[in-house]
């Protein structure tokens, strides 16, 4: 155990010397500062003293908590901490092995008397380490900003810390594996980077596959409704007219009751196109959802097998923020006609998509990717204490 933590403290050392820990630091704080300068009052967004009206983000619709805790859960974590900080932490834990093994250093190592799987494992928990104190710094400098601006302590802000390191983790472990391969920092970090952007393409494909099906779901939907209604319409319109041809009409001069005939069957004709149109609606939407389906789960069973970045990090937003309480969120949207879900405008699109990734289960989004990591690391370790140096 003394061998253990002397290693893990010889490396934390080494990456604590580095200037990119304390710049990612730097930056992170500037971030979060950024973020509490921003704010929200009755009249819409502020930033510092300037006034931006903005009807849609009000405290009439948003809290202040709710507010800032949408920032940091869908702006700076996502952008900040898994793109750009995570990047800048790639970069300073990319060389760990690269460096160790190509710097000869590993001999006068394994000259003493540990393990290859344990000093393996030690030098992995050292990049974790390095990512999990960025992520800590940042989720604390957030829950004072919360805190002091929103008026609301959120200790789940903390829930950051594993979340990211688990992310981190899925990269890193990547990272690692091509570094013992190559020996290059540089080849490492650059093949990483390649994987991730490959991941970052499934899970989009995902997401745009989802968006296609939704929206062909609602326009069989939406149609179905206007089917069932123009039915009902239809069927009043014959009625009435068979009254007028029929014993209603006896009432009524002849030249009154022919242009109350013409008038009804005009009535009539158009609404039996309305209804073919929206019976076609019914169909096209059906085969559009139908013929996407195979290609989404297709998607989907490829995303299981692979580490889910996008959905990892989702998981903070899913648990911290009301997603009820965001603007177009809690609209019910039109439900006679499928004209507002070209463009994927209609409000119920985007909120039915947010409930389903939401349904997705923990083990599905964390559990499969800590076993992508688990075959990796396997893979890594076993050549790295099988090499010769």
């Amino acid at each position: 155990m003394t061998q253990t933590w002397a290693l893990l403290l010889d490396a934390y050392r080494e990456l604590n010397s580095k200037k990119l820990f304390w710049i990612t630091l730097i930056l992170s704080a500037i971030v979060v500062l950024a973020c509490g300068m921003a704010g929200i009052n009755e009249k819409g967004i502020t930033f510092l003293h300037w006034q931006f009206e903005t009807p849609f983000f009000t405290t009439e619709i948003m809290s202040r908590a709710n507010f800032y805790k949408m920032i940091f859960a869908s702006m700076a974590i996502p952008i900040w901490l898994t793109w750009v900080a995570t990047v800048l932490a790639l970069v300073s834990t990319g060389g760990i092995f690269p460096d160790f093994i190509a710097s000869g250093s590993i001999e006068l190592t394994l000259s003493k008397p540990i393990g290859r799987w344990r000093l393996f494992l030690t030098k992995y928990g050292t990049g974790l380490l390095f990512a999990g104190l960025q992520v800590l710094v940042f989720s604390l400098a957030s829950f004072l900003v919360i805190g002091v601006r929103g008026g609301s302590w959120e200790w789940g802000l903390f829930l950051a810390v594993p979340i990211v390191v688990v992310f981190f983790s899925y990269l890193f472990s990547i990272c690692v594996l091509f570094g013992i391969v190559t020996k290059s920092t540089i080849a490492s970090i650059l093949l990483t980077l390649l994987m991730w952007f490959g991941i970052s393409m499934m899970g989009a494909a995902d997401g745009m596959l989802m968006m296609f099906r939704t929206q062909a779901e609602f326009r069989a939907e939406d149609g179905q409704k206007k089917v069932e209604r123009l039915e009902k319409t239809l069927a009043s319109q014959r009625a009435e007219l068979a009254d007028v041809e029929g014993a209603g009409g006896e009432a009524m001069s002849a030249e009154d009751r022919e242009a109350k005939v013409a008038s009804l069957t005009g009535r009539i004709g158009n609404t039996e196109r309305s209804l073919a149109g929206a019976r076609e609606d019914v169909t096209g939407g059906e085969r559009a959802a139908s013929q996407i389906e195979p290609w989404y789960k297709g998607v989907l069973a490829a995303r299981t097998v692979l580490p889910k970045t996008g959905d990892t990090i989702g998981l903070l937003q899913r648990w911290l923020v009301d997603t009820s309480q965001l603007p177009g969120m809690n609209e019910d949207g039109p439900v006679d006609t499928g004209e507002s879900l070209k463009n994927g405008q209609d409000p119920r699109v985007q909120k039915r998509i947010q409930e389903q990734v939401n349904k997705r289960p923990v083990w599905w989004v964390v559990g499969t990717s800590l076993g992508f990591e688990a075959v990796v690391l396997l893979g890594a370790g076993w050549m790295f204490a099988r090499r010769d140096f």
